[in-house]
C-alpha cells in the first residue's frame, strides 16, 4: 500500500474504521500504553487535539503491549483508563502490533515512510509520526518528544 489512506485499522470498538475517513486532516499518530513512564503523555496529546481539533487536526491512538508489557489491558480497561486519566477524546484504535510480524499496516506504512534512527521499527511507546493533509508521513518523533514541541509543526501543516 502506497497510500495511508488505503487502510484501515479497527477502533477499540472493534469497529472497521477506513483512514480515508481523516483524508485532508493533519494527522498524529501514536503507538501508546497506560503503564509507561511516557503515560502522562496523554494529556499533551488530547491538549493538541482540543486545541486544533475544529482546524482539521486529528491524534490517532493505538495501543501496543509490545514493549515490556505496558499495555496489558484490554478494550475496555485501556479505554476507560484514558478516559478517566487523561480525559482522552480522540480516536483510540484496538490494540495491535508495531512491529515485527504481525504489524499492524498502519505501522507498516508509517516506518517505510519515516524510518527511525538506526533501525525503522518503533523502538517503545509514545512514538509520534505527523501526516499532512494528503496522507504524507513528514516527520517522526521519539517517545521523548513532549507533545507540546510538535504544535509549531501541527500549526505549519494546518496552514498549507
Amino acid at each position: 500500500m502506497s497510500n495511508l489512506y488505503d487502510l484501515s485499522a479497527n477502533r477499540i470498538n472493534g469497529q472497521a474504521q477506513s483512514l480515508r475517513d481523516y483524508e485532508g486532516q493533519v494527522l498524529l499518530i501514536v503507538n501508546t500504553a497506560s503503564k509507561c513512564g511516557f503515560t502522562p503523555q496523554y494529556k499533551g496529546l488530547q491538549a493538541l487535539y482540543d486545541q486544533y481539533q475544529s482546524q482539521g487536526f486529528t491524534v490517532l491512538g493505538f495501543p501496543s503491549n509490545q514493549f515490556a508489557g505496558q499495555e496489558p489491558g484490554n478494550a475496555g480497561e485501556i479505554e476507560e483508563f484514558c478516559q478517566i486519566n487523561f480525559g482522552v477524546s480522540f480516536p483510540l484504535f484496538e490494540k495491535s502490533d508495531v512491529k515485527g510480524a504481525n504489524i499492524n499496516p498502519v505501522f507498516a506504512h508509517l516506518t517505510k515512510n519515516a524510518p527511525g534512527f538506526l533501525t525503522s521499527g518503533v523502538k517503545w511507546n509514545f512514538t509520534k509520526f505527523l501526516v499532512d493533509k494528503k496522507g504524507r508521513v513528514v516527520e517522526r518523533y521519539a517517545p521523548t518528544t513532549d507533545p507540546a514541541k510538535i504544535a509549531a509543526d501541527i500549526e505549519k501543516l494546518l496552514a498549507e
